[in-house]
């Protein structure tokens, strides 16, 4: 009975003793840091770490009466002095060091973590290559370079910039840190073209020398990427070197900001040597605790307990205090703090090193997993890991320092890019990735300007660009050497000098031309001259083709093309209105006013003299264009003799004839030989043989080109497109030194005999006209722009189907030139605002584009201005003929006027009043008068008794 009574009892004792001794929490526990203390980050680091220290002991909530002792070790910046501080502070059993600040050390120390389990949290080692795969036991409380990087590389991406100058401490926090921008340059394009690396321990004289030999290169983006240095000596040495002008761009990681933000008051004028840096300051969100402890901190600059401004990495400092209390905290809730001896370290008597002091931290593996699932938010921002043991990224904060003041112009966070807005305030929001959404605000760059520097200049030391240009033979207005100057000129050339213009540097060239000028270059040798360094870039009607991308770099094309055919088309079409075609509008419209001109002026002189001219108006109308018009049909009558004799009769009364009875007898009796019902008066009839001449010329020339029209021979081709060209055996013209060569031998498997080359557009009409049976091709095959400027000129040939590649005409580079990228931005622009349509219109539009003439000319089309001579002519000679048929009028009215206010006898005069002066009241009835009665009239004013006697 007591024995059953006993086990119960002794089964409850153990587990209650056994529960106490597990939960038993310690009175304290001991952590270590590892830090430089007499450094930018170590000054303000360890006033934090013990200001967070205090706070965990004096929080209830936290620990629950267990003491949390930090033990702080200074390693002076040395990786062999770290390695020893961190044996000592294992001795000291601590359960977690935090440190260290300095990446090289920090390689050093986590291997001593990862075989004794302790976890390491540093705050300010933000060398990328610190991995957790390599060491699981560190973690990362501070953002890594990776992403410090990746904002740095946005932003020379954000600005145009494509190799940049990398100035770095020989470490492996500024040698890794570099390679990670590399990286990212990459992926944007660019490139660190120069790495200049600093001693860790660098002077005056390292920065003095290292910025001389960064002068002559071509870059002027510099990057730095160095420890925190309060002098700032690589900026006061490169103002004294001139080197802080508006010629350059100075960006800087966040070594700056942290330097910066550790100055007192009193240091801020050292700000006047950093005018428009940029630089990166890791992003901590504002709150009220980080205000609240903002305030604290400057409460303890006032009492002289702390001598430096609060960093970005006292913060973190701060927070990792916390960190490591609330997982320790969690830890003692559920284990003992324990440490044991290690059995694969080595025997300590065979190695005279007491090494057995040295013991693992049993819970360590327990710790570092309460650690990786922190998650609280801190002075800094939201404190938490992901999986590769970094803290999550908060982003960073783009500093200007202008006028002696740090200014934010935005904000970079992973993902979104640039902001003005900080990255907290766009959680939960639909945010674009679109690099056409950064925005960052007015920066001020070096010198003083607001400007975006170039960011690149030609270096001292480098020659002119060696531009290959193709001498060409035929359509030498894309790209030719004019034989006079040997000036480089051309559609193409224009293209390049204008997009230099807007490429953000100077670039110094020269043309070297490529061929002999008397047959079209071969351009597949011209990009290999390119590729084998022969020429630096070639500029010309290059298309870029898939052999071509793989050796050089191409700009965006500036011309859209594609290889067409080319062949003999049916271009005619039955049409109602085919007897308008040999006149254009213009020529129409002149003739048809010529006709109405005629009619007036031939009614207006012959009306005081014939009877055909004279009656009612509507019959006068009637007769007049009547009259006009049937001089057209009256000259059909007049054979090549007429016209010759017409043509030299005008010219001797123009010329020869000085007898007034000879002129009006000859053109009487052309009149009579021409017209059924000749003119009376002389004016008129000399007006009409002009009118006639002009008359005959046109209908003769009409009926010319109406006849062409309709009887021109009607050319087809049974060529429907590529396909057929490939089934059949036709020749198969290409131009010389084009692609098209390759493209139909190659791609099309065309056999090589069928291709023949052609040299000149006039090699291009003779080879079509002749066909194929006569020892020309059947159709051409060639590019867009080129098969264009031939047809501008050609009825008799098309383009059949569409283009059946698709390409374009674009400068070749050597691989990864900057000049590529910078060259297609620049056309980009010039095709947005236009420059481009210019460009083509000034050299191939000089008399209508291409396919406007094309599309508004008809064959045989007779136009003004080939007659524009004669019209002038006709019309001088008939407006001559009206003029002095008016002064005749106007001194027969004068003679008239003259007679009735002063008659030659009353007697006269009162039978001239009776009979005319009802008769005629002004200039206008005058004229409408017979010219027999006024000449009737004049006789009997005149002679009035002779009159008299008669009469009676």
């Amino acid at each position: 009975m007591r024995y059953l009574v006993f086990v119960p009892l002794s089964v409850f004792m153990l587990v209650v003793f056994g529960g106490i001794v597990c939960c038993q929490r310690p009175a304290v526990v001991n952590i270590g840091a590892i830090f430089t203390f007499n450094s930018v980050i170590g000054r303000a680091a360890k006033v934090a770490m013990e200001a967070a220290v205090s706070d965990v002991n004096a929080d209830p909530m936290i620990l629950n009466g267990t003491e949390l002792k930090l033990f702080m070790r200074d390693v002076k910046c040395n990786v062999f002095m770290g390695s020893i501080e961190a044996f000592q502070l294992i001795e000291k059993e601590v359960v977690a060091i935090i440190g260290p600040q300095s990446s090289s050390i920090a390689h050093m120390i986590s291997e001593v973590a990862n075989g004794l389990k302790v976890p390491l949290v540093s705050f300010a080692a933000t060398d990328p290559t610190l991995s957790a795969l390599q060491f699981p036991y560190f973690i990362r409380s501070t953002q890594s370079d990776s992403q410090q990087m990746a904002a740095m590389a946005d932003l020379i991406d954000f600005y145009g910039w494509k190799e940049v100058i990398a100035i770095y401490v020989d470490d492996d926090y500024g040698r890794n840190g570099i390679s990670a921008l590399s990286n990212m340059l990459e992926k944007n394009m660019a490139k660190v073209s120069y790495k200049l690396p600093l001693p860790v321990q660098f002077n005056q004289h390292d920065i003095t020398v290292l910025l001389n030999n960064s002068k002559p290169l071509g870059p002027r983006v510099y990057v730095v990427h160095v420890s925190p240095d309060p002098g700032l000596r690589i900026f006061t040495t490169a103002q004294k070197l001139q080197m802080m002008t508006n010629n350059y761009v100075w960006l800087a990681t966040d070594w700056l900001s942290a330097t910066l933000e550790s100055f007192s008051k009193m240091n801020q004028t050292s700000l006047r040597i950093l005018q428009g840096v940029v630089g990166l300051r890791q992003h901590t969100p504002d709150s009220i605790p980080k205000k609240a402890f903002l305030s604290r901190w400057s409460g303890m600059q006032q009492k002289g307990l702390v001598s430096a401004g609060l960093n970005t990495y006292g913060l973190y400092a701060y927070d990792t205090v916390w960190a490591v209390a609330r997982s320790i905290d969690k830890f003692i809730n559920e284990h003992n703090i324990t440490f044991s001896a290690s059995h694969e370290l080595p025997d300590s008597k065979a190695t005279r090193v007491q090494l057995e002091q040295l013991k693992v931290f049993d819970g360590g593996t327990f710790l570092l997993r309460k650690l990786l699932q922190t998650n609280f938010t801190g002075l800094s921002g939201q404190v938490q890991f992901n999986q590769d043991r970094n803290i999550v990224s908060r982003g960073y904060d783009v500093i200007n320092i202008d006028k002696m003041e740090i200014h934010r112009v935005g904000y970079w966070f992973d993902g979104s890019g640039f902001s003005v807005l900080p990255p907290e305030t766009l959680k939960g929001k639909n945010v674009s990735h679109s690099q056409l959404d950064w925005k960052l605000q007015n920066i001020t760059w070096p010198g003083g300007k607001t400007e975006t520097p170039r960011g690149w200049v030609i270096a001292d030391n480098a020659r002119p660009l060696r531009i290959g240009v193709p001498r060409r033979a035929s359509f030498v207005g894309f790209v030719t050497e004019e034989h006079d100057s040997h000036k480089v000129q051309g559609y193409c050339i224009d293209i390049l000098l204008e997009a230099l213009k807007l490429v953000p540097y100077d670039v110094p060239y020269k043309f070297e031309l490529f061929g002999d000028g008397l047959s079209n270059p071969s351009y597949d040798g011209l990009v290999k001259m390119v590729a084998n360094d022969v020429f630096d870039a070639a500029v010309g009607d290059i298309a870029i083709v898939t052999n071509r991308t793989k050796i050089v770099d191409f700009s965006q094309p500036y011309i859209s093309t594609g290889l067409v055919i080319v062949a003999p088309i049916n271009n005619h079409k039955a049409s109602a209105w085919v007897f308008l075609k040999p006149f254009t509008v213009e020529m129409w419209c002149v003739t048809a006013a010529s006709f109405v001109m005629i009619a007036v002026v031939i009614w207006i002189l012959e009306h005081r003299v014939n009877d055909d001219f004279r009656g009612p108006p509507r019959r006068q109308i009637a007769t007049m264009f009547l009259f006009s018009f049937s001089t057209l049909f009256k000259t059909n009558r007049l054979g090549f003799s007429d016209l010759v004799y017409v043509s030299v009769t005008v010219v001797t009364l123009l010329c020869f004839s000085d007898s007034c009875l000879l002129s009006v007898f000859v053109l009487n009796q052309i009149s009579l030989a021409i017209l059924e019902e000749a003119t009376v008066s002389s004016l008129g009839r000399f007006v009409m043989v002009v009118w006639l001449f002009l008359l005959m010329v046109i209908t003769s020339s009409y009926t010319a080109s109406l006849s062409s029209i309709l009887t021109v021979q009607q050319l087809s081709t049974s060529v429907k497109g590529i396909e057929s060209l490939i089934t059949n055996d036709w020749p198969i013209g290409y131009q010389v030194g084009s692609f098209a060569y390759s493209y139909l031998s190659d791609s099309l498997r065309i056999q090589k005999s069928r291709l023949i080359s052609l040299g000149s557009p006039e090699d291009y009409e003779r080879a079509l006209r002749q066909g194929p049976r006569n020892g020309g091709v059947a159709a051409i095959v060639d590019e867009l722009p080129y098969v264009q400027l031939f047809l501008s000129n050609q009825t008799d040939f098309g383009i059949i189907g569409q283009p059946f590649t698709r390409s374009g005409w674009g400068f070749a580079f050597q691989r990864d030139s900057p000049l590529a990228v910078g060259m297609s931005t620049a056309i980009l622009k010039l095709s947005e605002n236009g420059m481009l349509q210019k460009l083509h219109e000034k050299w191939f539009c000089k008399e209508g584009c291409p396919e406007e003439r094309r599309q508004h000319s008809e064959p045989h089309q007779l136009r003004l201005i080939s007659f524009w001579g004669l019209y002038l002519l006709c019309g001088t000679i008939t407006f001559t003929a009206f003029l002095v048929f008016l002064l005749r009028m106007v001194c027969q009215y004068v003679r008239y006027k003259q007679q009735q206010m002063h008659p030659h006898s009353p007697s006269s005069s009162s039978s001239f009043s009776t009979r005319y002066s009802k008769a005629v009241f002004n200039f206008f009835d005058f004229i409408d008068e017979k010219e027999e009665a006024i000449k009737k009239m004049f006789t009997q004013c005149d002679y009035p008794q002779v009159h008299g006697s008669s009469g009676r």
